[in-house]
């Protein structure tokens, strides 16, 4: 993924530090929203109605305990009500949201791409915690993101032409400069959805055909599917070899890869 950096301050007028905590705000805001989609999507529950309660006591949680992060904390890991211990995935989701929302500022800066970074990262840390804990990886949240990654393929395509995804730049993307740019970046999202699904779906037939057991469920096909559309096949194949490690792709993917052709390919 290319990246074009851009100084808030200079943007803006204001010191950098702001965006900093802006962005650190917002990601911890964000978890605090995670927490429900990793909460009730797997249960079938509305994620916007009701209003979040205390999974014991049922008791409504009032809006100065739901303050990210620092609600747990000044709760001491409990309801206000019943004492129940809350689980302290709660500050953890929403913690880990708000660094890699820094991480990812600190990387690509204050450019059109920093929304697309963060929902898309948002969106994994959801479904890693959701299938951590229920083994699934649900439909809800993986087609959304593919038809968004489609969408962003397109949109930035037809806005920035060739600046934002790198796979455009190599083979087979790059013999096709004769068509639209649109469409070439449409090309590419669909060769790495098929190389991030694909291969994962080839992975679990092969190991099915010889063991007689699935190994893996289409969820994981499908999640890689939308993260091959917006990475590319190249950054895909690098998410693959690290265990799924889509968000690392994103931010340091063509660094890595650059470092490794350097350093062990003659």
């Amino acid at each position: 993924m290319t990246i074009l950096l851009s100084n808030f301050e200079a943007l803006l007028g204001l010191p950098d530090f702001v965006g900093y905590i802006f962005i650190f705000l917002l990601g911890a805001i964000v978890g605090s929203f995670l927490n429900v989609v990793i909460h009730r999507i797997p249960i079938e529950e509305s994620i916007i109605f009701p209003n979040s309660a205390c999974p014991n006591c049922k008791t409504a949680i009032k809006p100065y305990d739901n303050i990210p992060i620092f609600g747990w904390l000044f709760l001491g890991g409990k309801c206000r009500n019943c004492k129940s211990p809350i689980s302290f995935r709660y500050p953890a989701v929403e913690l880990l949201n708000a660094m890699l929302y820094l991480l990812v500022f600190w990387q690509i800066g204050f450019t059109p791409f920093l929304p697309v970074a963060l929902i898309f990262i948002s969106a994994i840390v959801a479904l890693i915690f959701i299938d951590a804990e229920h083994m699934i990886l649900p439909d809800v949240i993986n087609f959304p993101l593919l038809f968004f990654a489609l969408l962003v393929r397109l949109i930035f395509a037809f806005a920035f032409g060739y600046s934002y995804f790198s796979d455009m730049a190599y083979y087979p993307l790059n013999l096709l400069t004769d068509y639209p740019v649109w469409l070439v970046s449409l090309f590419g999202a669909i060769l790495g959805g098929v190389v991030g699904g694909g291969s994962l779906w080839l992975v679990g037939e092969i190991w099915k055909r010889l063991r007689g057991v699935d190994a893996m469920g289409f969820g994981d096909v499908k999640m890689m599917f939308a993260v091959g559309a917006l990475l590319g096949w190249r950054l895909t194949i690098l998410s693959i070899f690290l265990g799924t490690g889509a968000i690392i792709s994103l931010l340091f993917g063509e660094h890595l890869i650059k470092w490794y052709l350097a350093a062990f390919v003659p």
